[in-house]
């Protein structure tokens, strides 16, 4: 099998190309910065332009993960247009996950344990796609660039901080193709999107409203103290992995898991890359700088039996604040649990306005939605910035903006084989939608500063008087973040939450 990963692959040694098909690395990152969102044009045969022959090299993949998404991520990869993708290996902890891909894909070897996988086949596959809980995104996703593997991973990146810091310094380190699976920042609506803001078609941006109707799994709850037997077929200690060690307790796969903090990271985690992702990469959004909000508690949230801090609130409020390059103050507001930002004005009162902001036409439920609040008018779309629509609507009759970005071949499906494409062409060859460098890996920590602040509304202090009641002093505070340092520099019990120390016998995320 041809090495497709050469270490010192670059857009200097990547082979002859003709200057319309080429990409120079340096010059996109710097032009991308200039124009404030990173948003990616591919050369045209990337888009499956006439005269284009596909490779005829094969990307050999490692699929981690066979149930949920990577249900999804796996066929996506087996089905590419090109065929220029094969399932080689298949690993998974719960043999009742993977026994449908085991049948799909009969000549893929199985293993339930990544460490065993990556430890005996290293040799037999180029790229590694990764879809299980959050809590082990980190060490298998390291594991797999350390061997200079190409990487899919799941979104969020990672269930800490401080971990999507380490992959992204990783991705940069051993050179490999990455793409957070975010199939929404390849859809044509992010590009349509570009194009009316650079139009000024409703002026100024002033703010941006995120929000969805995660969590749609048990949250606000206490851990159950039932311990009911593991089923068969789930490997218990490879789920646990890098998260405290506990037992196992009923409906915990194959969904629940995204409620308890110490394996996944709630509704944020499962949506936010998704829905705040159209802002921070068309507005070129870095680090906040500061963040604030308030979430649901139980029992009035005072008393000691009130607090559930193993599991995430049942809805939240958010407000992120961003210092712009001009010096003033930007605000993109989350919101989940079934919060939602104020009806537009003039919106029909008997319209559901989910329906009509959010994700696909002629649905009365959704996933999420983002508003733009122009100096003009406003833009809504979907998750990923699909269904991009204009309001008022008397200002969409005056809309007529050229398409200016080339739409990538197959909408969001393309967004799995722009990654097959890539991976074989070589790290800085071509480019992808979602990369941890620049976009994903910052996106990524963005978002889980979110759960850091709910995390430290349960921070308990010694309370002065009742002994009854419990203090909680990093709640309804506005939290001062240093992005560079990944700090809270104004509560310092909050940067607990930062990085957690992974259970013994899992060492530690290094570089």
């Amino acid at each position: 099998m041809k090495n497709t990963n050469p270490k010192n692959s670059n857009t200097k040694n990547a082979g002859p190309m003709n200057e319309e098909k080429t990409i120079n690395r340096g010059d996109f990152i710097k032009k991308t910065a200039r124009a404030g969102a990173g948003l990616l044009i591919l050369p045209r045969f990337v888009l499956g332009g006439k005269g284009y022959t596909p490779p005829s090299d094969k990307l050999y993949i490692a699929a981690v993960g066979c149930g949920g998404e990577g249900v999804n991520d796996i066929r996506h990869f087996a089905t590419a247009p090109r065929k220029n993708a094969t399932i080689a290996f298949l690993c998974d902890v719960d043999d009742r996950e993977a026994a449908d891909r085991r049948k799909e894909f009969p000549k893929a070897k199985y293993y339930n344990d990544w460490r065993e996988m990556f430890d005996k086949e290293a040799r037999h596959f180029d790229a590694v796609t990764v879809a299980i809980p959050d809590h082990n995104h980190a060490i298998v996703g390291l594991g797999a660039m350390q061997l200079n593997k190409h990487l899919y991973l799941q979104k969020p990146l990672t269930h800490d901080i401080y971990e999507a810091r380490v992959l992204t310094e990783a991705a940069k380190k051993y050179k490999v193709v990455t793409q957070m699976g975010d199939q929404g920042a390849s859809c044509d609506g992010i590009r349509t999107m570009r194009e009316w803001f650079e139009a000024g078609v409703i002026g100024d941006i002033e703010k941006v409203y995120c929000w969805t109707n995660r969590p749609v799994w048990p949250q606000g709850i206490p851990w159950p103290k039932t311990k009911p037997p593991v089923p068969k077929g789930l490997h218990w200690d490879l789920f646990v992995g890098t998260a405290p060690d506990t037992h196992y307790i009923g409906n915990l796969t194959p969904f629940n898991w995204r409620g308890w903090c110490r394996f996944g990271t709630g509704a944020l985690g499962d949506m936010g890359c998704h829905i705040m992702g159209p802002a921070f990469k068309l507005l070129g959004l870095g680090y906040p700088t500061e963040i604030s909000g308030s979430a649901s508690t139980v029992y009035g949230g005072i008393f000691k039996e009130g607090i559930y801090p193993d599991s995430g609130p049942v809805s939240s409020s958010l407000k992120f604040s961003f210092t712009q390059k001009n010096g003033k103050d930007f605000h993109l507001y989350w919101m989940d649990g079934g919060i939602t930002p104020e009806r537009l004005d003039g919106l029909d009162p008997n319209v559901n306005l989910n329906k009509v902001l959010g994700d696909w036409p002629n649905e009365d439920d959704y996933e999420g939605a983002a508003m733009f609040m122009g100096s003009k008018g406003q833009i809504s779309c979907g998750w990923g910035g699909n269904n991009p629509r204009i309001f008022p609507l008397s200002l969409r009759n005056e809309v007529n903006v050229p398409e200016k970005y080339p739409r990538i071949f197959g909408g969001m499906d393309g967004h799995w084989w722009q990654w097959i494409d890539a991976s074989i062409a070589g790290y800085g060859s071509l480019e992808v939608d979602s990369p941890f460098i620049g976009y994903a890996g910052p996106l990524t920590e963005t978002v889980l500063l979110g759960n850091l602040l709910l995390q430290s509304f349960n921070i308990r202090e010694k309370a002065t008087t009742n002994a009854d009641i419990v203090k909680f002093g990093g709640r309804y505070i506005a939290l001062k973040w240093d992005g560079d340092q990944m700090k809270v520099t104004n509560y310092e019990p909050a940067n607990r939450f930062v990085r957690r120390v992974y259970r013994q016998g899992w060492g530690s995320l290094k570089l």
